[in-house]
């Protein structure tokens, strides 16, 4: 076991872009997004973390394109950022979790990635696969963690809390360690939030250290437009009966001047900052505003709930980090943070205002359009669902029906009034 290095939730930050978007799924060619842009958008906004995948499709590899320009190596040297990726899922039935797969996808990532180490590596999606298989994985990244040292910190990730919970539970027990860090997704929303009512008190008493809460919008499902369609059409698991009272969820908002995913994408981040606050972290959080630092003392020094964010344009992630920023308005020190950077010196009074609003209105969407669906959970993986052993010996996944292009280069968003996304209104 490493024992030179400070634990996770030391350092990593509470605000994390998740890139899960840099695929055919929310996307019909993740190939001419402008990633290169994103990216430097969101380090120059304070943004210290990218969570990825080769699961992701070119996700690794538009990453590693974005991390690799001429203006992030001037301006954010390696150590200054943390990269997350994940080993074991190939496709949407295909798994690998043997200590020679995950070497050679390690190996892959890190060219990908154009990084010499990793921060984090989880094992994607472990409720695809036997625990026996999950403990060889593990045990292969601590391997490389400890002998070669090109991984810092290990985990699990998925979407049943139950597996999650009872494989960290076991990790602990059969090897004397717990995990540095579990990745829950749509398990904190408006429409679920058993992550925090089942599972932080089982994940804490496994020793995990770090507990982020991945896709706030339920993987697309709480959005006024409906579930995203990416090249692979409509993916997403949730019944139609959900979808009709997610509609409605939509409705009501609208009747009250929001839009359903401003409400659902603030309730989740600003709700699980606290909430999640006894598995979060102490690193330095995004301030929102460019090219001026935040640090987490400046926030009153305690651990914050760390969430995954993801975005697909500009004025998407302009309109997030404008959301983040406000609920950071809010915190201790709030009001002082706010003057000595020269912003509103009521912004704090009114991001409070704001909370009480969204949280309002939030209860008003669950008691009067979700009440019969709250804490509902689709299956994962779903009853006719056959594993599959990857047998394949190149390296690259199933091929896609998409025709690589190059990532356009960023485009300078200085001063550009026509990027920003009207419909999503700064909240």
């Amino acid at each position: 076991m490493a024992t030179d290095k400070l634990p996770l939730s030391q350092i990593l930050p509470p605000l994390i872009f998740g890139t899960a978007t840099f695929n055919s799924q929310f996307n019909k060619d993740p190939y001419a997004l402008d990633t290169k842009g994103l990216v430097e958008q969101a380090l120059s906004h304070g943004v210290r973390a990218f969570d990825t995948s080769p699961y992701y499709g070119p996700s690794e590899e538009l990453l590693g394109a974005a991390l690799s320009t001429t203006f992030v190596r001037k301006h954010f040297p390696r150590e200054s950022y943390h990269i997350l990726t994940k080993v074991g899922r190939i496709s949407g039935d295909e798994f690998d979790y043997s200590a020679a797969w995950v070497r050679k996808s390690i190996s892959r990532s890190l060219e990908r990635l154009k990084t010499s180490y990793l921060d984090v590596v989880y094992c994607h999606d472990v409720e695809f696969v036997t625990g026996d298989e999950v403990m060889e994985a593990v045990r292969e990244l601590r391997r490389i963690r400890d002998e070669e040292g090109t991984i810092k910190y290990v985990g699990i990730s998925g979407y049943p809390l139950e597996v999650l919970c009872s494989l960290a539970e076991r990790i602990l027990r059969e090897t004397g360690e717990p995990l540095d860090v579990v990745m829950s997704y749509a398990k904190f929303t408006l429409q679920n939030t058993t992550l925090a009512t089942k599972g932080i008190a089982r994940l804490e008493a496994a020793r995990v250290d770090v507990v982020p809460n991945a896709s706030p919008l339920g993987m697309g499902l709480l959005r006024a437009d409906g579930v995203p369609e990416g090249a692979e059409g409509d993916w997403h698991p949730a019944p139609p009966s959900l979808r009709a009272a997610v509609a409605r969820a939509a409705e009501f908002t609208e009747l009250h001047g929001e839009r359903l995913e401003v409400l659902a994408i603030r309730y989740s981040l600003e709700s699980w900052l606290t909430v999640g606050s006894k598995v979060g972290s102490m690193g330095d959080p995004a301030s929102g505003v460019p090219w001026q630092p935040e640090l987490n003392s400046q926030l009153g020094g305690q651990k914050l709930g760390v969430s995954v964010m993801g975005v697909s344009k500009a004025s998407e992630l302009e309109k997030t980090l404008m959301v983040w920023r406000s609920i950071l308005d809010g915190m201790e020190n709030g009001q002082e943070t706010a003057s000595q950077a020269g912003r509103w010196k009521r912004a704090h009074e009114w991001s409070l205002n704001r909370k009480k609003a969204v949280l309002l209105l939030a209860e008003g969407v669950q008691e009067d359009c979700l009440a019969e669906w709250i804490d509902h959970a689709w299956e994962s993986p779903n009853a006719d669902y056959v594993a599959k052993k990857f047998t394949k010996q190149t390296l690259e996944p199933p091929g896609s029906s998409l025709t690589p292009e190059a990532s356009p280069e960023p485009t300078d968003r200085r001063g550009r009034a026509d990027d920003i996304m009207t419909s999503l209104p700064v909240r």
